[in-house]
């Protein structure tokens, strides 16, 4: 039986949450997506701020209708009680066929039913050459 994915988190349960959320925003379905977040979430995504999982889902709507083929790795960093800190990078394309990679820290909070409450986010963007991508769709 698998362990419960709620908080206090150990370390077993700290990175499959980790692997939960990348299989999940690896869908780019921003209903399934935004289902992992309380109701009234707060994130700070670069420089928006947003509250609540109406805004979650337009926001991955506008992310994912410009992030092209979007491929998501996220690593775990690091993990207390109720909070998990990962790196990540993801790699996509715009309309041009630029390819980037998009890389970062987040950091998570969850309540005590595993939803996220919290996420904040850092990231940066590099052009990439299409033969430089690390991230592939299995």
């Amino acid at each position: 039986m698998a362990p419960a994915l709620v908080p206090p988190f150990t370390a077993e349960t700290a990175l499959a949450k980790v692997r939960m959320a990348e299989d999940l925003w690896n869908t780019r379905d921003p209903d399934r997506v935004a289902l992992a977040y309380t109701e009234d979430s707060e994130w700070r995504n670069r420089t928006e701020f947003l509250k609540g999982r109406e805004e979650i889902r337009a926001f991955l709507r506008r992310k994912w209708d410009k992030e092209l083929d979007y491929r998501l790795r996220k690593t775990l960093w690091g993990f207390r009680d109720n909070r998990i800190a990962v790196t990540f990078e993801y790699e996509w394309h715009d309309e041009a066929g630029q390819w980037y990679r998009s890389y970062g820290v987040e950091l998570w909070e969850f309540n005590e039913a595993g939803l996220m409450r919290r996420r904040i986010a850092s990231i940066n963007d590099a052009p990439i050459d299409p033969g430089e991508r690390r991230n592939f769709t299995p």
